[in-house]
Formats: structure tokens, sequence, C-alpha cells
């Protein structure tokens, strides 16, 4: 599923075009997404100017001139940005048309994603509320990632993927960020000290911010608004490669479930 990079990806390539544009037309095809859109959602859109896009976890925010609108990827969704008047697919369930005559449309096999309206404080959201720590803000540490970790008897793989915790880092950079830490995915995270959490959180900022600059990972559903695909994937240490050798020592690489994921480590680099 599109994960932290992926969503600033898609951010990052759709605000030049639509910033401060006002929205002319809303189509909705299929409203059955992971919570249903709004029924009125075009009613109150229409004649919005968009003021800004920003990211909170993996959640765009689309913040308009009467609200903002919330919009999650889920699990295959995606946005691309149509410069004339394509001919929908079976998949194109959303799209918001701007004044300038960009399209803005809204992909979603598996129909796990969500488009949402809300007024008033965006963060307080019930949906954004709870989220833990932003892993690119400068105030993200390996400080306050040992600080909330004492006493946990869970492993640090669940740390990294609890998003009441830090959001945004998702299985495929979980087990990127613990083989360059040098951390086994089961290693309990109330056992690890200060200075690997600060090697740890130099590893999520480095790797997120590497996922970024290559445009993200291109596993399954997931493309760049111009409908290109990331490169990413093409960076993996361990995930994805279990039974091949390490880049780094040679041995094979092991993989194991934590929480009905898959957790790819090499048992010689990750203690």
């Amino acid at each position: 599923m599109p994960e932290l990079p992926e969503v600033e990806v898609t951010r990052q390539g759709i605000e030049p075009h639509l910033l401060n544009q006002r929205i002319v037309r809303v189509t909705v095809r299929n409203s059955r997404l992971r919570w249903p859109i709004p029924s009125d959602l075009a009613e109150i859109l229409m004649g919005q100017e968009l003021f800004s896009i920003t990211r909170r976890a993996k959640y765009l925010l689309f913040i308009c001139s009467k609200g903002t609108l919330i919009v999650h990827l889920g699990m295959s969704g995606s946005l691309r940005l149509v410069f004339a008047r394509e001919s929908a697919q079976k998949h194109d369930h959303f799209d918001l048309e701007f004044a300038n005559g960009v399209i803005l449309r809204f992909r979603d096999p598996r129909r796990f994603g969500a488009i949402l309206w809300s007024t008033g404080d965006v963060m307080r959201h019930p949906l954004l509320a709870q989220l833990g720590d932003e892993p690119l803000c400068p105030s993200f540490d390996g400080k306050s990632l040992y600080e909330k970790t004492r006493h946990r008897i869970v492993s640090i793989k669940e740390v990294l993927m609890n998003n009441r915790i830090v959001v945004g880092i998702g299985n495929i950079y979980a087990n990127e960020v613990l083989f360059r830490a040098g951390i086994h995915p089961r290693t309990r995270a109330g056992k690890i000290g200060l200075n690997r959490y600060e090697r740890l959180a130099g590893v999520i900022k480095a790797i997120l911010n590497a996922a970024i600059a290559a445009g993200g990972s291109s596993l399954r559903d997931f493309v760049q608004c111009d409908g290109s695909p990331g490169y990413f994937q093409q960076q993996y240490w361990v995930y994805g490669r279990v039974n091949q050798a390490c880049r780094v020592c040679g041995s094979l690489i092991e993989q194991i479930k934590q929480g009905q994921r898959s957790s790819f480590y090499c048992p010689a680099c990750q203690k």
C-alpha cells in the first residue's frame, strides 16, 4: 500500500498544478470507498478555492475556502493529474476539475481509500487526532522514540508500525530501516538504548527521504501523479529478498511473520 514516501511524492507532484485554483466540477462515480464519500460533497466543493495541500501521516489534506478535503490512498489508491478530458477507467471513482482545466482523478481498485470532508480544525478529526510523531519533522529524534518505548515489551518492528507512536513508515520501510540500523525486527523496543535509538531515528529520516527522491516504491498499484512508477524498490536491501544474499555480508535474507506482516532481515547484520 502507499506509505509515507508515496503520499509525499503525490503531494509534491500535484501541488504546483492546483494551488489557488477554483473547483469548477466534481464527479463522483462510485462513493463506496472505505467510508462512503459524503453525498453532498460535490455541492460543498463547487466554487471553492484550494489554498494548500499538506500531509499528515498518510493522509493528504486539501485546505479549501470552507474546510478541508481529507484523502487517503488506502491499499491501492493513486491520484492522477489529467490535462484533457480522458475517458474514466473502471476504478476511477472521483474527479476534481479546476478552473485551469486540470483534473485531479482518484483511482482505487480495492476501494480501501477515503475521501472525506471536515470543517473547523482538521487536526482534531477522529482520523488525525491520535496520530503520533511525523518522522520527517525536525522535532522527531532518537530521544523521543527512546522515551516512548520504555517498559514496552513489543518488538521494535511493531513500534515502527504503530501510528500512535510514529506515523507513515509502513511495512516496506520498517524492514529497510531496521536493516540499515542493524536491529533485529524481533528486538524488544524497551531494551534498545538511547544511542541505538538516535541512530535509528537518523536512518528513518534518511530512508524516507531517499524513497521520496526516488519517486516512492511501485510494487503493485502505486504510480506518481503523471502515471510514472517510483523506483525505490530497486534500492531495497532486505524487503522481498528472502533467500537472496545480503548485499553487505552475503548471508541469506530470512523471513518471519510479525502481526500478520512479513519481516525480512539479515541474521548476521541485525542483532
